[in-house]
């Protein structure tokens, strides 16, 4: 899976989810986000957009510290062949983050030489 980098250095790929329930698919860019140990945060906006159903609340400790209580939805992401279900948290931020959750079990290649995103 390859992505680039972009010109303020954030190291992007291209995912594709859809509701459990919908057969439409959507593809945005998210950034790689290697302090974030979940699967994928998206900002509400796009998840009203997709209509993602909820599936409870998750406590997070934010960079600064502090502990919040943020919604998950349900979404199924195209992940490497394979179709599986994640638990996505919502935010109010401006960009999806994709993090380490995803990342296990494959190898990350940032290069700021050639503004490429690897992931095996």
């Amino acid at each position: 899976m390859n992505g680039h980098v972009d010109g303020q250095g954030r190291a992007l790929i291209t995912i594709s989810i859809r509701a459990s329930d919908a057969s439409s698919t959507h593809a945005f860019d998210a950034w790689i986000d290697a302090g974030f140990n979940g699967d994928l945060v998206l900002p509400q906006q796009q998840i009203d957009e997709f209509s993602l159903s909820p599936s409870g609340t998750v406590k997070a400790r934010l960079a600064d510290g502090s502990e919040v209580a943020l919604q998950r939805f349900i979404c199924l992401i195209e992940w490497f062949g394979v179709t599986k279900e994640l638990d996505v948290v919502a935010n109010e931020g401006a960009y999806p983050l994709l993090g380490v959750g995803l990342l296990v079990g494959h190898d990350l290649h940032i290069s700021y030489r050639s503004w490429s995103v690897a992931i095996n």
